[in-house]
């Protein structure tokens, strides 16, 4: 064998073509030469130098025999070339897609670390629109408007300005990402039904510890539970949702960082699992206020609240107004007496801006 053939160490990126040249050159062989030695014509000796068709395992095994130069060093050299011109080529339709940035909330993504943290220069918008394929798992824009921009029509929506979907479709992309790492049983409802009583009961607890209790009661009834930071503009609380039909989830933002929030939150979607599991299809999105007037969203609120403070005591809840009797209310019917405050300015019964507020915890995710 050839001892420069042995050395040589081409440029990945050039075509194999020019590895054939160089070695042609040697030997002080041209193209007629070459072509008349593989088999090849001319024509198609030539197109396989420039890279305007593919070498293919044959022709290798023939450039093996009269280079000496082995033929899976020509498959190597072909794959990289191929691979580097389908890179250039996808580098052009990045280029193409820049305007998909738009639709998307990039800053905040950028900042929770989904994708690169590059500067929004027009050099960079190509990698930015690579990384953001990667995170939602699409090839392309148009798979993510089939994919993510069509779940709107399955969103059940809570509010008016629940409408960036770019937003929400991003906050629902990170719950699938955390979903797909965590192990748990078949649903079975019943099992859910026993786990939810078993959550209210920590409600009196500090959210730290509370947390993963929550998250196991849910996994050991078949039921992922996430918590997952909120994205500007998605203006979500939380969402309950099927995952393939058969995975519910129940994913929560935080937003509004109180924990009668996240707690009344927490068992309105339990209620959309529990008693709409006719419309796994759906998406139902909630924010903090459910003032909606939507039957099922209704249903889920009247569950939540009853199930939180049972309405036998609601004359006694109505009339309470002293941090004393809320103390001591909270403590009769066993939530946190954030949850009673919180019931009571929703009632309109004190002021949002009461300083009974200070009875509330303040949460993070």
């Amino acid at each position: 064998m050839n001892s420069a053939a042995n050395d040589f160490a081409p440029d990945w990126v050039s075509p194999p073509g020019d590895t054939i040249l160089d070695l042609m050159e040697e030997r002080d062989w041209n193209q007629v030469e070459l072509a008349s030695r593989l088999g090849f014509s001319t024509k198609h000796l030539n197109r396989l130098v420039k890279g305007k068709v593919a070498l293919t395992y044959d022709a290798a095994l023939k450039l093996e025999r009269v280079l000496g130069v082995p033929a899976d060093f020509w498959m190597r050299r072909e794959s990289k070339y191929r691979q580097h011109v389908a890179r250039l080529e996808e580098s052009e339709k990045f280029l193409m897609w820049v305007d998909w940035l738009d639709e998307l909330p990039v800053k905040e993504l950028r900042r929770v670390g989904v994708i690169e943290d590059l500067r929004f220069t027009k050099g960079n918008k190509s990698k930015l629109v690579e990384s953001l394929l990667h995170f939602f798992g699409v090839a392309s824009p148009d798979e993510w408007r089939e994919c993510y921009g069509s779940m709107s029509a399955r969103f059940r929506r809570t509010q008016e300005n629940q409408s960036n979907n770019g937003a929400i479709s991003s906050w629902l992309r990170l719950g699938e990402i955390a979903a797909e790492n965590m192990e748990t049983k078949k649903y079975n409802k019943k099992a859910f039904e026993d786990a939810v009583d078993k959550i209210r009961e920590l409600t009196v607890l500090p959210f730290g510890e509370a947390r993963p209790k929550i998250a196991r009661f849910c996994l050991d009834a078949g039921v992922k539970f996430l918590l997952v930071d909120s994205i500007p503009g998605s203006h979500v609380s939380g969402v309950a949702r099927w995952l393939n039909g058969h995975s519910p989830i129940i994913q929560l933002s935080l937003y509004g960082k109180s924990n009668d929030k996240f707690w009344f939150t927490f068992f309105h979607e339990a209620a959309h699992i529990l008693l709409h599991s006719d419309e796994k299809k759906s998406i139902f999105l909630d924010d903090v206020d459910f003032d909606s007037g939507e039957k099922k969203e209704k249903e889920a609120n009247v569950w939540a609240a009853n199930l939180l403070i049972p309405k036998e005591h609601r004359i006694e809840l109505l009339s309470l107004r002293a941090e004393g009797e809320i103390l001591e209310f909270s403590k009769k019917v066993n939530v946190h007496p954030g949850i009673v405050v919180g019931r009571l300015q929703h009632e309109r019964q004190i002021k949002y801006s009461s300083p009974l507020n200070r009875l509330k915890e303040s949460l993070e995710v």
